[in-house]
């Protein structure tokens, strides 16, 4: 089985989103989650860029073909394993709806906020409701609470940069949603977290991923 793996960038393939990772002169497919999509365009990821990915690995007698899904970090691919116990969602399915953040969707399961779960690719109020009730209070993801407060702008940065990963995954160009942000921001005299800033977004915008 198939657990981690590094490699040089091949190819990019969408619809579903994969790409192909070239390892030791073989070639393998793995689908990615949408939201890492800012994250490969934040870090310069390009074809022949070395890329490190956990992997969730997937295959049964009525799907031979293996199926590998790669994350940045473990804690991710833990919330995954999680979210394809639901029934209804299996890896494919799940794999295409996480639009958002991990750490967004966890938060959202955790407050119970099926709105922003409805948001996401192929997940309707049914899908949502059985995530909210299967998965709150077990998750194994566990959402940064630390109050390290060395650097308020740290914590400022990385708010913005999950909101900004967020909607660019609903289909809003990296310009369009950083100045989308900046005008909830200013509108607010509060600190705002990930999931409001990105629901505010949606309410201010009306319209829709791609």
């Amino acid at each position: 089985m198939i657990t981690y793996i590094q490699g040089e960038i091949l190819k990019f393939l969408s619809e579903p989103k994969r790409i192909i990772l070239l390892v030791n002169g073989i070639g393998y497919e793995i689908y990615i989650p949408e939201y890492l999509n800012n994250y490969f365009i934040e870090n310069n990821y390009s074809i022949n860029s070395v890329l490190n990915l956990e992997i969730y690995y997937h295959v049964t007698e009525r799907q031979p073909k293996p199926l590998l899904v790669g994350f940045i970090s473990y804690a991710d691919k833990e919330f995954f394993e999680q979210l394809i116990q639901v029934e209804g969602i299996g890896p494919i399915k799940a794999a295409n709806s996480l639009v958002f953040p991990i750490s967004i969707i966890a938060n959202a399961i955790e407050t119970e906020d099926s709105a922003l779960l409805e948001q996401m690719p192929g997940i309707g109020t049914r899908a949502a409701q059985k995530i909210i009730a299967s998965l709150k209070g077990k998750l194994s993801y566990k959402l940064d609470e630390s109050s390290h407060k060395d650097s308020e702008f740290k914590l400022n940065e990385t708010i913005f940069d999950e909101a900004l990963s967020g909607l660019i995954g609903l289909g809003y160009k990296n310009n369009e949603a950083r100045n989308a942000i900046n005008e909830i921001l200013s509108d607010s005299d509060n600190e705002l977290d990930v999931e409001t800033i990105v629901r505010n977004v949606l309410k201010k915008n009306t319209r829709k991923y791609v």
